[in-house]
């Protein structure tokens, strides 16, 4: 019985502990499921990303140095993976030089980053309003702390509205602070993934553009017009 009404008193006191806050904790609850949904989302993409395309990505290189036409194809089954994406907008032009080939690479790039560094604004814009409701809370709960105090009053119903108004401004405040805080680490880990993935492409994009240039001295070599292996389909 003991159990069940500390546990009950626990509940209780969440709740009352949510409703002190004020006004302000809505939104900072919204803010709050959304941040951890987002966060859950991008954890599941980069998870997936990191555990597969590297090593994908790696083989298909290797593929491409003996036979480019595999590779091409091996690319168009995984279209999920941005990389491959990448290296298919640069290996289907036709009639590439090696100067189309960069530039395809490089506009192919550029494309990928949004996806990349998606929700990166939500996350900005969660880690800077979050601590400013929970500062609206304390203004709020201090203005309702000194309009409930009268002179002459420093006991009974007075004092305990004043107290409940600091309570307020400590609630608000904290819970602010505590989203943008928790937020604000997974976007720096999500940032620092993103970077980490932008040198993986340049330095993925760079070996391709060295086996495509390779290839393309060799058709040149033996056909004598200006065509590379991704022209060969």
């Amino acid at each position: 019985n003991r159990t069940v009404v500390h546990s009950k008193g626990k509940g209780v006191g969440l709740i009352d502990l949510f409703r002190s806050g004020g006004v302000v904790m809505w939104p900072l609850l919204g803010f709050s499921i959304v941040a951890t949904t987002l966060i859950f989302e991008r954890g599941w993409f980069w998870l997936q990303l990191y555990q597969q395309q590297d090593r994908y990505i790696l083989q298909v290189l290797e593929l491409y140095s003996h036979q480019p036409q595999a590779a091409i194809t091996s690319l168009r089954k995984q279209v999920k993976f941005p990389i491959a994406r990448i290296f298919l907008a640069a290996l289907t032009l036709e009639q590439g030089t090696p100067e189309d080939f960069r530039l395809a690479l490089e506009s192919a790039a550029q494309g990928e980053m949004p996806l990349l560094k998606r929700f990166n604004t939500v996350f900005d814009t969660i880690i800077g309003v979050a601590p400013l409701l929970g500062l609206l809370g304390t203004i709020l709960g201090l203005m309702a702390s000194f309009s409930s105090l009268r002179i002459g009053e420093a006991t009974g119903e007075s004092a305990t509205e004043v107290t409940t108004g600091i309570g307020t401004a400590l609630v608000s405040t904290a819970t602010g602070l505590l989203v943008a805080i928790a937020t604000l680490l997974f976007a720096n880990l999500f940032l620092g993934l993103y970077r980490r993935q932008r040198a993986a492409i340049e330095s993925y994009s760079g070996r391709l553009e060295l086996l495509y240039r390779q290839y393309y001295r060799e058709y040149l070599t033996r056909q004598g017009k200006p065509a590379g292996p991704s022209a060969r389909q």
